[in-house]
């Protein structure tokens, strides 16, 4: 369990709160910098349901700085992602997706992940160590107590965040955004790979390793799964073949939210900070979320090891605020922006604007 006593100056200690990839990747970011580090997770096993995770190039050099051996597995396990288009529902090409354009100007192509290896590459990481604690069916009650019991306390804890609600109070918490989606993985390779926009609908597909396809699916939220195959059952191939080809049992559905309104500050008394969705949930629509959450992660850990001893955490948490909290929202209101796009039902004007689109 943590710790009960306010730690000496000699230790370090910091709580990360959720481990998923943002959690994951502070503590390990944090531990390579010298602190002790407690990672706490409410559910009693790790998330490893599959979809694919698309890191950009300046997410996959974050991660490069936060452990060499986990941007290794990136590499190694994951997929370059080079074409792509927005189709219509008759399969008619609207616009390229900018890939090549990234790939570029960074000089590396975006790579998609299978998200359970990513996230095993960042446990065994931590594992390596051998000296930080990962407790599972661990729900905080107590945020404020936790800041007491250690020099930096780091909410990684979601949309949901508790560590947010206790520090930065409920102003700012999840709003719905009127669609629902089914996210799943075909045991088949899809010839295209993108987006095809409806009217208030879309249907995405990516490469997430061989042999296989990463689907996604967004519709009204009323829809029910029954309603989803016939929903897009007139798409083009292999769209309604791959509703049809996964089992039920494997596909994941999610309401769409985000977190409305932003947040004046990721930090929060020299003491806690945030990271990921707690602090910047976003619809999905740009695949930035992990991206903003590798980026979170080691722009923190980096202002921490810069700013020394726990008395120097204020300065430092100030300058991870000035760092990422308007780069992060710009991102997230990016993405919310386009998600109106997408499932829009004006599709002839949206049409046209992409087809003009370079």
């Amino acid at each position: 369990m943590h710790s009960t006593s306010v730690p000496g100056a000699a230790a370090r200690t910091a709580v990360v709160v959720g481990a998923g990839v943002g959690g994951l990747a502070t503590a390990l970011g944090l531990r390579r910098a010298g602190w002790q580090v407690t990672l706490l997770e409410r559910r009693t096993a790790l998330e490893r349901y599959g979809t694919a995770l698309g890191i950009h190039p300046t997410a996959q050099t974050a991660l490069g700085r936060l452990s060499a051996d986990v941007a290794a597995a990136l590499h190694r396990n994951g997929v370059p992602y080079r074409t792509a288009h927005v189709r219509r529902p008759d399969g008619s090409a609207l616009a390229r997706l900018p890939l090549d354009r990234i790939e570029r100007k960074t000089g590396r192509p975006e790579l998609l992940i299978f998200r359970p290896y990513l996230i095993d590459a960042l446990v065994g990481a931590l594992e390596a160590y051998g000296d930080v604690s990962l407790e599972l069916g661990e729900r905080v009650e107590d945020p404020a107590g936790l800041a007491r019991d250690h020099h930096l306390v780091v909410g990684a804890d979601g949309i949901n965040s508790a560590v947010r609600t206790a520090f930065f109070g409920t102003r700012s918490r999840p709003r719905h955004v009127g669609t629902v989606a089914w996210i799943g993985t075909a045991d088949r390779v899809s010839p295209v790979h993108g987006e095809t926009w409806g009217r208030g609908r879309f249907f995405g597909m990516t490469p997430v390793e061989p042999g296989r396809t990463n689907w996604y699916a967004v519709a009204p939220e009323a829809t029910t799964a029954d309603e989803l195959r016939g929903l897009f059952a007139r798409w083009h191939d292999p769209i309604p073949r791959i509703l049809t080809e996964t089992d039920p049992a494997d596909r994941l559905r999610y309401e769409m939210r985000h977190l409305y309104p932003a947040l004046p500050s990721f930090v929060h008394g020299g003491r806690v900070a945030l990271v990921g969705d707690a602090a910047h949930a976003m619809t999905p629509n740009l695949g930035q979320g992990a991206c903003t959450a590798l980026l979170d992660a080691e722009a923190l850990t980096r202002a921490v090891e810069r700013h020394g001893e726990p008395g120097g955490l204020p300065a430092a948490l100030r300058a991870y605020d000035a760092e990422r909290r308007r780069r992060a929202q710009r991102t997230a209101l990016a993405s919310r922006t386009l998600h109106r796009l997408m499932t829009t039902r004006h599709t002839r004007t949206r049409d046209r604007l992409l087809r003009l689109t370079p």
